[in-house]
C-alpha cells in the first residue's frame, strides 16, 4: 500500500472510531486528576495500550505514558504528544460529562488531546506493517504546573532516538477546521515572580507611625507595568502581570507585610533576563524610598516554544490537505506557555493549533474557564492532521535529529 492509500485508509478509520474516540475523552472530563496526581488516568491509558497489546513503559519521568508503534519497514522515529492533567477549577457545565471531582475539571483540552492520541494509536497499530519506521505516543502528565512533565520524560529518555515530534493544542478560541501555524516562537517563556514587602505595621488611625505594606505594594504594582512600556523594546513582545495582593484584613490595620505574586511572559531570553532585573530594582527602589524592606524570588518557567522551520512548513502543507481541515492560517504569537518547548529543544519538530469552538456561540468560552468545552469534532481534525504528517514524513525517510546536529 503506497503512503496515499495508507493515509486514506487510516482517516476513514478514524472516522469509524470517532463515537470511541469522543467516549475516551468524556471518560477523563468525568475522571480529571491534577498535575502530579494522575495516578488513574495513567493506569486507564497503560490499560488501554496493554489491551491492545502495544508495548509501553509506565511512570516515566515520575507520571509519564509511552507507547511504541514498529511499522513493518525502516524509516524515522516520530513522536507524537499528547498531555493528560486537569486544573483546579469547578466545573460550571450543565452537561452529562461533567466532572465529577469537586473543585477539579479539564479546563484546557487536555482530555481531548488524550482521546485523539489514543485512537491515533490504535488505528497506526491496526495498519502497522504498512508503515515505514517507528513511532513513539507521548502521554505527558502535568503539563499545567511548572516544572511540568516534559522536562523528567525527556531526561527518563522519552526522546531516545526520536527523529521529530508533532505535537497539537486544541483551541478553543478558533473555528472547526482550522489549523494555525507559526514557525519560531508561537507560545511565550512562562515566569513567576514573588514579592514580599517587610513594612512596619500599626493602627488605621495613625498611617504617620508605619510602614504601609499596603501602599508600597500597590505602588509596585503600578511601578512593574512600565518595565513593558518604557524599559523594553516595543518591538519585543512581552507581559508583566501581577495576580495575587495579600496582606492584613483588619479595617482599622496598617499592614507589616504584603506579598505579591505574579508572572511574566516573553520570547526572548534576553528580554525575558532584563525582566528579571527591572522588577528588582523597581522593588528595591520603592521600598528604599518608604524605609521597608524586601524578599524576592523570580523563578523561570517554561522557554518559550521554539517550533522549527521545515517542519513547521511541512506540517502547514500537510494540514492543507487533509480532509477536515478548511482553513490553515498562521498563528499569533500567544503569551500562554506550554512545556512543549522542552521537546523543541531537544530534537526537530512543530507545535500547532486545532481549532476547537463550540458551533454554539452560548457554550464558547476562553480556556481555563469553568464552562470551558471544545466542538469535540475537532479531536478527529487533530488526529488526522497527525497521522497524515507521521505517515508523510515516514514516507520521505528524514535523516535523524541527532545526526543532523539538533
Amino acid at each position: 500500500m503506497d503512503a496515499a492509500a495508507l493515509k486514506q485508509t487510516i482517516c476513514e478509520q478514524l472516522d469509524t472510531h470517532y463515537d470511541e474516540m469522543v467516549a475516551l475523552r468524556r471518560h477523563f472530563h468525568q475522571h480529571p486528576e491534577l498535575s502530579f496526581q494522575e495516578k488513574k488516568t495513567a493506569a486507564y491509558i497503560a490499560a488501554y495500550y496493554e489491551a491492545l497489546g502495544v508495548p509501553i513503559r509506565t511512570n516515566v519521568g515520575g507520571g509519564g505514558v509511552l507507547a511504541y508503534i514498529e511499522g513493518g519497514l525502516p524509516g524515522p522515529v516520530i513522536a507524537l504528544r499528547a498531555d493528560f492533567d486537569a486544573l483546579p477549577i469547578q466545573d460550571e457545565k450543565d452537561v452529562p460529562y461533567r466532572s465529577t471531582v469537586p473543585g477539579v475539571m479539564h479546563a484546557c483540552g487536555h482530555d481531548g488531546h488524550t482521546a485523539a492520541l489514543l485512537v491515533l494509536a490504535k488505528v497506526f497499530h491496526k495498519n502497522k506493517n504498512g508503515l515505514k519506521g517507528k513511532l513513539v505516543m507521548i502521554h505527558q502528565h502535568a503539563e499545567e504546573y511548572s516544572p511540568g512533565g516534559a522536562k523528567p520524560m525527556i531526561e527518563d529518555g522519552c526522546l531516545d532516538g526520536v527523529d521529530v515530534i508533532f505535537g497539537t493544542h486544541l483551541w478553543a478560541t478558533e473555528p472547526l477546521g482550522t489549523v494555525q501555524y507559526k514557525t519560531g516562537p508561537i507560545m511565550a517563556a512562562s515566569d513567576r515572580f514573588t514579592i514580599t514587602i517587610n513594612g512596619k505595621g500599626g493602627h488605621g488611625a495613625q498611617p504617620y507611625k508605619t510602614k504601609d505594606a499596603v501602599l508600597i505594594g500597590s505602588q509596585i504594582v503600578s511601578a512593574l507595568q512600565h518595565i513593558v512600556s518604557r524599559r523594553l523594546d516595543p518591538t519585543q513582545p512581552a507581559v508583566v502581570s501581577t495576580g495575587s495582593f495579600v496582606a492584613e484584613n483588619s479595617f482599622n490595620v496598617i499592614a507589616d507585610k504584603a506579598v505579591l505574586i505574579g508572572t511574566a511572559r516573553s520570547f526572548s531570553e534576553d528580554v525575558r533576563t532584563l525582566i528579571e532585573k527591572e522588577i528588582e530594582q523597581v522593588i528595591s527602589g520603592i521600598c528604599a524610598m518608604h524605609g521597608a524592606g524586601f524578599d524576592y524570588s523570580y523563578e523561570r518557567g517554561y522557554p518559550a516554544v521554539c517550533n522549527h522551520s521545515e517542519e513547521t512548513d511541512f506540517l502547514a502543507d500537510i494540514a492543507r490537505n487533509t480532509e477536515g481541515v478548511e482553513k490553515v492560517t498562521e498563528s499569533e504569537l500567544q503569551m500562554g506557555g506550554e512545556d512543549f518547548a522542552y521537546y523543541l529543544q531537544h530534537v526537530k519538530g512543530t507545535f500547532f493549533f486545532t481549532g476547537a469552538r463550540p458551533e454554539n456561540p452560548n457554550h464558547a468560552f476562553p480556556h481555563h474557564h469553568p464552562k470551558f468545552d471544545i466542538d469535540e469534532k475537532a479531536m478527529l481534525t487533530a488526529a488526522k492532521v497527525m497521522a497524515n504528517a507521521a505517515v508523510s514524513y515516514q514516507e520521505q525517510g528524514k535523516a535523524s535529529s541527532a545526526a543532523a546536529g539538533v
